[in-house]
């Protein structure tokens, strides 16, 4: 068996062929004591009681009960279609990530001048995060951080999968941008307007503001 290999296979094939039987009795402790099954424990006595693994417990309780059964099913139904828009959420988080990357090789190639120190280097990257940030969100990560101390990690992680498109789509065209020597002023304006634009295509939704 697959979690007992000591279970008597012989002794259950002898009780499950009377189990149709109008005379056939069996209580808990001896199917355990006759079978060697676990999962299952008969405790006797004044606080006593029959207990089991949430395994059995929940195919004795689909046997008993239609109405259990059904919200069994209903509830792993549930748990699935969460599951699978976490999932989605977090494709579309890792598809920034990766987006990033490119988006930061172009920084390096056009932004950072010769024998910059590693400080430098994170400054300018910096900078180029926050000029994405104040197109989509409106603020940098230091004035998210300051207007939300009580949040845990970073404007993004509380972005919905629609901003996250937005977002993975603005870091490959100011890549571009960078590449072709747009100012970063100039950047600015055309990525906050390409955000507006995007997601009022994915949301329906035209309450943002252009950059003036």
């Amino acid at each position: 068996m697959i979690h007992n290999p000591n279970f008597k296979v012989v002794e259950f094939d002898h009780f499950r062929m009377q189990a149709g039987l109008p005379s056939f009795v069996m209580s808990v402790s001896e199917w355990v004591e006759k079978t060697n099954a676990i999962g299952i424990i008969v405790k006797k006595g004044r606080y006593g009681g029959t207990y089991a693994f949430k395994d059995i417990a929940f195919e004795f309780g689909t046997a008993i009960s239609v109405t259990f059964k059904l919200y069994l099913i209903d509830e792993f139904q549930r748990l699935k279609e969460e599951e699978q828009k976490q999932l989605g959420w977090t494709a579309k988080r890792e598809l920034s990530k990766i987006n990033y990357r490119i988006h930061t090789d172009a920084i390096k190639s056009h932004l950072i001048p010769e024998e910059v120190t590693p400080t430098q280097a994170s400054i300018i990257y910096a900078e180029e995060a926050d000029v994405l940030n104040v197109a989509m969100f409106g603020m940098t990560a230091k004035q998210w951080r300051e207007a939300n101390p009580d949040l845990k990690g970073n404007i993004r992680d509380y972005a919905t999968i629609n901003e996250l498109i937005c977002l993975s789509n603005m870091e490959n065209i100011n890549a571009v941008l960078i590449n072709d020597g747009v100012p970063q002023g100039e950047r600015l304006v055309k990525l906050n307007q390409i955000a507006i634009q995007q997601m009022q295509v994915l949301e329906d939704n035209g309450n943002r503001n252009l950059l003036k």
